[in-house]
C-alpha cells in the first residue's frame, strides 16, 4: 500500500510538473514596490516591515504604484522535522502569515526571499531539495511575491533549477510572481520567459553612480555599468516577462542628479522598480523622483517594449523608448562628471526600431514635446532644441504626435 501511494504522489507530480506554466496574468507591466536589502540587510524584523507598509501608505507610494512589500534575506528560522521551513521566532514572532495579513490590510501585497542553493547569500536554508514544500508554505502564508537567488548553486543546473520552483509555485495554487535573481550567469533572457516574470541580468548593483566594487571572489555594480549591460538585452523583455538589472538605490545618499538619472534609465529599460531605501524617512526630493507619475508611465507603458540606445558621443548618450499610441520617450543621459551642452536634431533620429517595428519618423511627422521632469510643455519637433545637462543628469521628453 505504501509503494503503491508513493507511485500515485509520483504519478502526481509528473503530471503537474508536466503541465506547470507559470501565471501569466501577472507582471504585465514591470512590477513595482519596496525590498528590504539595500538599505537594512539583513537587519529587519516584522515591526519593521509594518512600519515600512504603514510608510507605503501614508506617503503616497502605494497610489503611484508600488505595491510590493519584499522581505529580503535574514527572514529564515529552520526547518521543522517535516522539512518545513519557518520564520526567526525572534525577530518575526507572529509568523509570516500574520505579516502577510497586516500587508494585504494595507492594500499592499507581500513578498519573500529564498534561493535555488543550499543555503541563501547569508546562509539560511536554501529551497535545494524543497522547492514544492517551501512553494505550498508560501501559498500557505499568502505570500504574493518570491526572489529566488543563486548563492551555494554548485552543480546545480539553472534552468533546471528556476523551471522546478516554478512548477512547485504552479502546483502550491497561488498566483505567485516569480523574480529570478540568477546575475545573468546563464544568460536566463533566453530561455527564461516561460520560467519567471524577471531576472536579473548583472551581479548586485551598489549605492555607486559610475564604479565597480571589487571584493575579490565577486564584484558590485554602479548604475552606470548596470545600464552598459542592458541594451544588447531589450529584445527579449515584454508584457510578463522583464529584464531586470536589479533594485533601486534612490534615496540612498546619492545626489539629486544622481538619484533622477538612475530612476529615468530605469524607467526607460522598463525595469522593475523596487525601491530600496528608507521610505520612512524620504527627503521631499527623493518622493519627487520616485513618485513622479508621468515618469513612472514610461516605465509601465503597457507596449512593454525596453528602450534603445540611440547615440552615445563625449559622455552624453540619447535614448529612445516606443510607447503605446505612437508616442516616444526620448532621453538624453550625460553620463560625464562636466555640464554639457546638447544640439538636438530631430531629423538625426529618423529610426527605424526592429523590437517595437516602430520608426520615429521625424521627417514626416510632428510630436509635441513635454519635459517630464520639469512638468512643462516645451513646443514641438519642428525645431531643435539646445540643452544644457547637468553632470549625472538628464532631460527626459515624452514625444506625442500632432500631426504627419
Amino acid at each position: 500500500m505504501i509503494k503503491k501511494i508513493a507511485f500515485l504522489l509520483s504519478a502526481c507530480v509528473f503530471s503537474l510538473c508536466a503541465n506547470a506554466q507559470k501565471y501569466e496574468e501577472l507582471a504585465l507591466t514591470p512590477q513595482m514596490g519596496w525590498s528590504t536589502w539595500n538599505c537594512f540587510a539583513g537587519n529587519i524584523d516584522e515591526n519593521m516591515a509594518r512600519e515600512m507598509a504603514d510608510a507605503m501608505v501614508q506617503s503616497g507610494l502605494r497610489d503611484a504604484g508600488y505595491i510590493y512589500l519584499n522581505i529580503d534575506d535574514c527572514w529564515h528560522g529552520k526547518r521543522d522535522s517535516l522539512g518545513f521551513i519557518t520564520s526567526d521566532p525572534v525577530r518575526f514572532p507572529s509568523g509570516i502569515k500574520a505579516l502577510a495579513d497586516y500587508v494585504h490590510s494595507k492594500g499592499l501585497k507581500l513578498g519573500i526571499y529564498s534561493d535555488a542553493g543550499r543555503k541563501t547569500c547569508a546562509g539560511m536554508p536554501g529551497s535545494f531539495g524543497h522547492e514544492y514544500q517551501d512553494a505550498l508554505t508560501y501559498a500557505r502564508w499568502e505570500v504574493d511575491y518570491l526572489k529566488y537567488d543563486w548563492c551555494e548553486s554548485e552543480n546545480i543546473n539553472a534552468k533546471g533549477a528556476y523551471t522546478l520552483m516554478r512548477d512547485a509555485l504552479r502546483a502550491a495554487g497561488r498566483p505567485i510572481l516569480f523574480s529570478m535573481c540568477e546575475w545573468g550567469d546563464n544568460k536566463p533572457w533566453e530561455w527564461a520567459a516561460q520560467v519567471g516574470h524577471s531576472w536579473r541580468t548583472t551581479g548586485d548593483i551598489y549605492n555607486n553612480f559610475d564604479g565597480i566594487d571589487d571584493r575579490g571572489d565577486w564584484k558590485a555594480f554602479g548604475v552606470m555599468q548596470i545600464l552598459d549591460m542592458q541594451d544588447t538585452l531589450r529584445k527579449y523583455a515584454g508584457p510578463g516577462h522583464w529584464n531586470d538589472p536589479d533594485m533601486l538605490e534612490v534615496g540612498n545618499g546619492q545626489s539629486v542628479n544622481e538619484d533622477r538619472a538612475h530612476f529615468t534609465m530605469w524607467c526607460m529599460l522598463s525595469a522593475p522598480l523596487i525601491l530600496g531605501n528608507d521610505i520612512r524617512k524620504m527627503s521631499q526630493q527623493t518622493k519627487d523622483i520616485i513618485m513622479n507619475k508621468e515618469v513612472i508611465a514610461i516605465d509601465q507603458d503597457s507596449l512593454g517594449v525596453q528602450g534603445l540606445k540611440a547615440e552615445a558621443n563625449d559622455g552624453v548618450e540619447v535614448w529612445l523608448k516606443p510607447l503605446k499610441g505612437g508616442d516616444w520617450a526620448l532621453c538624453v543621459l550625460n553620463r560625464s562628471t562636466e555640464v554639457k551642452s546638447y544640439e538636438l536634431n530631430w531629423q538625426r533620429f529618423n529610426i527605424y526600431d526592429e523590437v517595437s517595428k516602430r520608426h520615429t519618423g521625424f521627417y514626416n511627422t510632428v510630436y509635441s514635446v513635454r519635459n517630464l521632469w520639469t512638468k512643462k510643455s516645451q513646443g514641438n519637433t519642428k525645431k531643435d532644441v539646445t540643452l544644457t545637462i547637468p553632470a549625472h543628469d538628464v532631460v527626459l521628453y515624452r514625444l506625442s504626435v500632432l500631426k504627419k
